[in-house]
């Protein structure tokens, strides 16, 4: 019998002894946010309650429940269930670690088991961070165009979260962009353009009890159009006024726009503001002609957060008055046509051009009589069928909003008679010319023939002969002291001189002062050749 009784204590010895060093009957994993009730079981392999139930956490008893011994521990926060169970009535981060169950059960048989608490409170800190860019007053952020830029998005605490990247712009809504499994997530633009302008949403996802947490950034992308804003002016009702506007488009954001004089003192430029500035893509000024003069300059900047500090785009317009140019006089023939050229390409604003006739101006417009035609900066007045009523004055006249300016253009229409009296009359004088030319031309050919003194016989040796020419009262004497010559013989005509030989008393011969006056009187023969003048 003691033998029995001793095997019988050693089996209940060795059975209790295997009860409490068994291995852990069950583990679970379980997971809380702060404030949560959580429930950690114990012993769920029947319906007995345990005698006694101990509970550690990582090695360490937090509590201890004995249902002989009501009124035992006691915590607020804590508390053992009938089965054993754990109870937290309010969850904290501190709670997190490995719970270890030990119960008792009748019999002295004893269970345990192991509960893993994880106490997450999600993605409490979510920080987006995006550069290079700068921030505005309410938060947005600001790159320019053609730029890299990098976002990141990162948690705290560091949990195993999902990340992602969305874009949410004009033509795209909540588009995933870029994802990571982690608490950190980098995407980078190269090159950014207008259309990456929009939303970037960084969300962050809880992968225990999968809830999300979203931080949402506005990323504005500046730009500016790489010409220079466009000057331009339009004509008003009223010639004296124009329309200046300024316009420079495809810029974000809208530029601020100025208008202005340029001035210049001492070789030094500067732009004087005639009070128009206002942040538009386009603005217009009116101005009228008592504002305006020859030379004057009128300037418009552009000013733009996307250029450099002081940094501004501009165009300007310099004025000028109309000059109309063209030939003042102009000549027709009746019953013709002609046409009236003048061109005006210097003014600025461009000048309005009309043709006009007479002193009061009347403008003439295309018709039967008249064409008026306009290729670029010439404008052409065709007269058709002229008459003696179409001479007179035209007028080109120019106008722009700082002036008129007329080119006068005098017309003088010709009858056929009048032109063929002219033409007459420069044939006679062209004769009169030509022939005084041939005589003096023959006369000067001729000049060694015609000689009345020396150069023939006995002249040659007395130098004192004379040709003597008397008046009417002796003209018989002389036509008696020639004799008539006989009738041509040899088809020459020939010419009596009679030549009178005065004595000379420097050189008088005693032998011939004697001689008779019909010794004294010779008559020369002389023979002229053909063609000549007879005298």
């Amino acid at each position: 019998m003691k033998i029995v009784a001793i095997v019988a204590l050693l089996q209940l010895c060795l059975s209790a002894t295997a009860a409490v060093s068994g291995d852990v009957s069950t583990e679970t994993a379980l997971t809380a946010m702060p404030g949560d009730v959580a429930l950690l079981p114990c012993y769920t392999a029947g319906n007995v309650t345990p005698t006694l139930t101990t509970w550690m956490k990582n090695g360490r008893d937090i509590f201890t429940s004995d249902i002989m011994k009501p009124g035992g521990q006691v915590n607020q926060r804590l508390s053992v269930l009938h089965d054993g169970s754990l109870n937290i009535q309010v969850v904290i981060a501190a709670d997190k670690g490995s719970y270890l169950c030990t119960s008792t059960l009748p019999g002295n048989n004893t269970f345990r088991a192991r509960v893993l608490l994880q106490v997450d409170s999600g993605p409490v800190i979510v920080s987006t961070f995006i550069r290079p860019a700068t921030t505005l007053s309410n938060g947005t952020l600001v790159v320019h165009r053609g730029s890299d830029v990098s976002l990141s998005c990162s948690t705290y605490p560091y949990r195993t979260q999902q990340l992602t990247w969305a874009f949410r712009g004009d033509a795209s809504s909540n588009e995933s962009v870029a994802s990571s499994s982690g608490s950190l997530l980098d995407f980078r633009i190269e090159n950014i353009q207008p259309s990456d302008q929009g939303v970037y949403i960084c969300r962050a996802n809880n992968t225990f009890h999968h809830q999300a947490v979203n931080k949402s950034t506005e990323l504005l992308v500046y730009y500016v159009p790489d010409r220079h804003p466009e000057c331009s002016w339009a004509p008003a009702q009223d010639p004296s006024h124009v329309l200046f506007t300024c316009s420079w488009f495809d810029a974000y954001p809208t530029p601020t726009l100025h208008w202005g004089e340029v001035h210049e003192a001492q070789g030094a430029f500067w732009t004087e503001h005639i009070n128009v500035s206002k942040v538009l893509e386009s603005l217009s000024m009116m101005m009228n002609r008592s504002e305006l003069s020859e030379g004057q300059t009128l300037r418009c900047t552009a000013q733009h957060p996307a250029l450099a500090p002081g940094e501004e785009k501009e165009c300007s317009i310099n004025l000028k008055h109309p000059f109309p140019e063209g030939e003042p006089l102009a000549t027709a023939l009746e019953a013709t046509s002609i046409t009236l050229i003048c061109t005006e390409a210097t003014s600025i604003p461009p000048a309005n051009t009309t043709w006009r006739k007479g002193l009061q101006q009347k403008e003439i417009i295309t018709g039967s009589k008249y064409a008026v035609s306009e290729e670029g900066p010439v404008l052409k007045l065709t007269i058709f069928n002229i008459t003696k009523d179409d001479e007179g004055f035209y007028f080109c006249r120019s106008e722009n909003p700082l002036a008129v300016r007329e080119l006068e253009v005098y017309l003088t229409v010709r009858t056929s008679s009048a032109y063929t009296g002219a033409i007459i009359g420069i044939f006679i004088a062209v004769l009169i010319v030509g022939s005084a030319a041939i005589i003096a031309k023959i006369v000067y050919s001729s000049r060694h023939r015609i000689c009345l003194g020396g150069g023939f016989g006995q002249m040659e040796e007395d130098r004192g002969d004379v040709l003597s020419l008397v008046e009417s009262d002796d003209e018989q004497i002389f036509q008696d002291a020639v004799p008539r010559l006989p009738p041509i013989t040899n088809g020459r005509q020939t010419t009596l001189v009679q030549i009178h030989r005065i004595p000379s008393s420097d050189h008088e011969d005693p032998e011939t002062a004697d001689t008779s006056p019909q010794q004294q009187d010779d008559t020369v023969q002389i023979e002229e050749p053909e063609d000549l003048v007879t005298f």
